[in-house]
């Protein structure tokens, strides 16, 4: 078995959570980034959350909110992790008491090492297909030979589904990989088979 981490992004329901949860997911995603379609309120998400148990981490994403926005979801959301996509700098990241990952646009050049030379206490850096200033969860796929070798942790996100994340586990060689719409039958709506499907082939043995 690999020692890939491996997260379920953009989670809206509670029996979706508990799907999740017993399929073997690591950390689950809840979003506040009032673009994405996956957005939540934050008393569904605290309803949401209470069907995490320990040792699975809560991972809120934002995008370009305001400071309190933030401080005020972190405050009655019990969240382990914050993940920013947006133009935020590492000042910003930093400021809410929770350790945190960046979202990197894969859209730009050199955009890996930009980004671990601004961040260079995130805890990871989400590698995403999502043009900059958009949410992610876009099912696109890009060129994961153009990811070079950095220092920091790497989550591999962007068009993963059951179908191609042994291959890009293999390929890439990630600390973690992230999935949203790979594992959906609409936006927000998880499949239990597809996230079932999608741990296991990411676990598997090379």
């Amino acid at each position: 078995m690999t020692g890939i981490r491996i997260k379920i992004c953009g989670m809206t329901r509670a029996g979706d959570v508990r799907a999740a949860v017993a399929a073997g997911a690591d950390a689950l995603g809840f979003v506040f980034a009032p673009r994405s379609k996956r957005v939540l309120e934050v008393a569904l998400a605290t309803e949401l959350v209470a069907n995490v148990p320990a040792f699975v981490s809560r991972v809120g994403l934002f995008m370009d909110q305001d400071a309190g926005t933030v401080a005020a979801i972190v405050d009655r959301v019990p969240l382990n992790l914050l993940q920013f996509h947006g133009a935020e700098d590492a000042g910003f990241c930093r400021q809410f008491g929770l350790p945190f990952i960046k979202a990197v646009s894969m859209t730009t050049e050199n955009a890996v090492r930009a980004a671990e030379e601004a961040f260079p206490d995130a805890s990871a850096l989400l590698l995403d297909s999502h043009r900059t200033g958009e949410v992610g969860g876009t099912g696109m796929v890009f060129d994961w030979s153009e990811i070079p070798p950095v220092g920091l942790p790497l989550v591999l996100a962007g068009g993963l589904t059951p179908g191609n994340v042994r291959q890009a586990v293999q390929q890439v060689r990630p600390w973690a990989v992230d999935v949203s719409s790979g594992v959906e039958s609409a936006p927000g709506i998880k499949s239990e088979k597809l996230m079932r499907e999608f741990i296991q082939e990411a676990r598997r043995e090379y």
